[in-house]
């Protein structure tokens, strides 16, 4: 992936979602591929834990997993939510690595919340040479942190949705359908009471 003219060249999927997004994306990022590598899965809800899997694991032609990833590994020896994770003293070094490389890369980058011109030129033309796909099955396996990298939620929603709603890499809200998992209030001798009632899946637009 190189594109000089317009500043992107030598950046990667974690260097992508950090000019998109910063810190917690670039996190979100590394957590997706951990997850792809199958070493790390959703544990509690909104909860992330290892697998109990080495990247190793994933295969002898796999090669070992960036700083950052690595570094989100080993802070899941205990389980943790999203948030707390780019606190964590191994991610912040990670992240500082990060930060250094993007900004060596190419034409100065200030990066969010006040993304600058070279940055934002830098993602127009990542949007333009990957647009987001319409279904799961036009992503090939190896690009999908690239897409999650720019697209964020979106991306999430439509690559990985069982495993971002369950893991908290998605607001709680986007769970949605809480009142499809609960019991309807009953209305007791015509009281007309104020109870919402789904009326079965199709009418509450039940989430897979």
């Amino acid at each position: 992936m190189r594109h000089e003219r317009d500043g992107s060249a030598g950046i990667g999927p974690y260097e992508v979602a950090l000019l998109r997004g910063g810190p917690r994306a670039a996190v979100t990022t590394a957590v997706v591929e951990l997850y792809l590598r199958g070493v790390v899965e959703a544990g509690r809800p909104g909860r992330l834990r290892t697998s109990g899997s080495s990247p190793e694991e994933a295969g002898p032609a796999s090669p070992p997993p960036p700083p950052l990833a690595a570094a989100v590994r080993a802070a899941l020896h205990r389980p943790a939510g999203l948030p707390e994770l780019p606190a964590g003293p191994g991610i912040g070094r990670a992240l500082t690595g990060l930060v250094r490389k993007v900004r060596s890369a190419g034409p100065p980058r200030a990066l969010p919340p006040h993304r600058g011109r070279g940055a934002r030129t830098a993602l127009r033309a990542l949007h333009a040479a990957h647009p987001l796909p319409v279904g799961r099955g036009e992503v090939p396996e190896g690009d999908v942190t690239l897409v999650v990298a720019l697209y964020g939620e979106e991306a999430l929603r439509l690559l990985v949705p069982r495993f971002a709603l369950r893991a908290g890499l998605l607001p709680r809200v986007e769970v949605s359908d809480k009142p499809f998992h609960r019991r309807a209030p009953r209305r007791n001798g015509g009281s007309g009471g104020s109870g919402f009632s789904c009326g079965g899946a199709a009418s509450c637009g039940g989430s897979s």
